[in-house]
């Protein structure tokens, strides 16, 4: 087969790359005895996948057809030509197999000498899941759907029955891909958010009030459920004070001294304690509205939404304006364009995820450094420093143990105008001496802005090239668990791929390794 292409083929070095790996995991899945015909060659499923991914195709009635007519599709299935069905159940089941695959073409490429961790970035990228929005709902609207669905089965069945008889046992509601059984799905996913958004916000408010009680002072918006309680210890304090201030004044005009300042108002008609008064009032129509739209059954202001057809895939904002219904993926990339670590969230926001991606990326490191066996420059270096944009800023992941950092408290123009200037002033609204003054000093400093200045470049240029270049913008499979594996397997030929056109992947290269 090697006369129907040539030697300098990109596909000749996938194939011998994927048999350098352990495919143990997917091997264990295939069929080898019992009636009918043997399964395929997992090694060939998956190369086979590897290279369509790489060429810009997911479809699998579109890799059966060219496993046909491209040679070399042709030259990579050997003449077994598995069909449309054969590809997509393989993908379906693949997943528990994909981060070892995954893993195992790291360790690859940390022998070819790839993977310099000395800098690296973290970065998120929404990408759409195979939904539309169109198909989101709130929760009162999947209420409804589910008792409409509910209502539908039992009617059909009950005339089944009527029918048939009632021991057919055919009252099933149908099976895991059913619209009755999504809606069912998301329906549950969006109570389950929404009870732990009420849990958060209760405990958010006893602390609040447990604070206020003590004497602190509240910052920031107070939790639902608090404004009334905080209101009205601001009123009693700023009651207190003025009874204070009145009664010092009638002690020093009895004791015959001179008070200092204007006569004193009542305590009812200061100017604080009327303010604070105001805010009470409006703070218990607030609740009384709210809980009068709750015994209405009325829909919250931002009602929780959910997918129809993924209940698992969430609506993301997007650059620009406006939202996507899909995933957020997280990434951490090396300063050579390997990405290290990776999953595929259904947060909306970055900054939760900066702690356990870098566990991973450390992991990783130390995995690359063991396989490459001391070989080397950077062999057994730990990550050095952890570049990130301001969607990660936040206390805790400053001061959390881990690599050095260097996360952005601002947008880079006012970085750069901020390293310009080298003023030193607090961003606005910071404490002095807090972790993100701290940050932003550094930033403000020649070496941190020239360091920060390669975030850019490390972190969005494998996004660039996962979407631009191999085309891969909106994920196939359904549900978080196998859209996670179709994700991390399209890291996984991205970094395959990378290694490949950095010069590093080649048949010498590949002959050296089994020696």
């Amino acid at each position: 087969m090697r006369d129907w292409l040539p030697e300098s083929h990109p596909v000749w070095l996938v194939i011998e790359a994927v048999g350098q790996l352990d495919t143990t995991a997917f091997h264990a899945r295939r069929k080898t005895g019992g009636a009918g015909a043997a399964g395929y060659d997992p090694d060939m499923l998956v190369t086979l996948l590897i290279w369509a991914y790489a060429n810009e195709v997911t479809s699998s009635r579109r890799i059966e057809r060219l496993c046909g007519q491209d040679v070399a599709f042709r030259v990579i299935c050997g003449g077994n030509l598995p069909d449309h069905a054969t590809v997509a159940r393989f993908r379906k089941d693949f997943g528990e197999a994909v981060p070892g695959l995954f893993a195992e073409v790291l360790g690859l490429c940390a022998r070819l000498g790839m993977g310099k961790v000395g800098v690296v970035a973290l970065d998120g990228t929404k990408i759409a899941a195979n939904a539309s929005k169109a198909a989101s709902r709130t929760e009162e609207r999947l209420r409804k759907m589910a008792e409409e669905a509910a209502a539908a089965h039992a009617a059909a069945d009950a005339e089944e029955d009527a029918l048939f008889g009632d021991g057919r046992g055919d009252d099933d509601p149908g099976g895991p891909g059913t619209r009755a059984v999504r809606v069912a799905a998301a329906l549950a996913s969006a109570r389950a958010e929404r009870e732990t958004r009420e849990a958060e916000e209760r405990a958010k408010a006893e602390e609040q009030v447990r604070a206020a009680q003590g004497g602190a002072r509240v910052k920031g918006r107070p939790a639902a459920g608090a404004e009334v309680e905080l209101a009205r210890l601001r009123l009693e304090r700023q009651r207190a004070a003025a009874l204070a201030r009145c009664e010092g004044y009638a002690a020093a005009v009895a004791a015959g001294r001179r008070p200092r300042g204007s006569r004193p108002v009542p305590p009812d008609e200061h100017s604080w304690v009327r303010r604070a008064q105001a805010r009470l009032d409006k703070a218990l129509a607030a609740r009384a509205a709210r809980e009068a739209g709750q015994a209405r059954g009325q829909e919250e202001a931002q009602p929780l939404r959910r997918n129809v057809t993924d209940p698992d895939s969430r609506l993301m904002p997007v650059r620009g304006g406006g939202f996507i219904q899909g995933y957020n993926a997280q990434n951490v990339t090396t300063g050579d364009g390997l990405i290290i670590a990776t999953r595929l969230t259904q947060d909306t926001t970055d900054a939760p995820w900066y702690q356990p991606m870098i566990a991973d990326a450390v992991a990783a490191a130390a995995a690359m450094a063991a396989a490459r066996g001391g070989q080397g420059d950077s062999g057994g270096a730990p990550v050095g420093l952890v570049l990130a944009d301001a969607g990660y800023l936040s206390h805790a992941n400053l001061t959390c143990p881990g690599p050095d950092r260097l996360i952005a408290t601002g947008k880079h123009r006012d970085l750069e105008k901020a390293a310009r200037a080298s003023d030193g002033d607090s961003p606005p609204g910071d404490e002095p001496g807090s972790a993100i003054t701290a940050m932003a000093a550094c930033l403000a400093t020649p070496d941190g802005i020239t360091a920060y200045r390669q975030r850019g470049h490390i972190a969005e240029t494998p996004h660039g090239n996962i979407k631009h270049n191999l085309g891969f913008r909106q994920l196939s499979m359904r549900g978080h668990r196998k859209a996670s594996a179709e994700w991390t397997f399209i890291v996984t030929v991205h970094n395959l791929t990378r290694a490949i056109t950095s010069g590093h992947l080649t048949r010498q290269a590949l002959a050296g390794l089994a020696t």
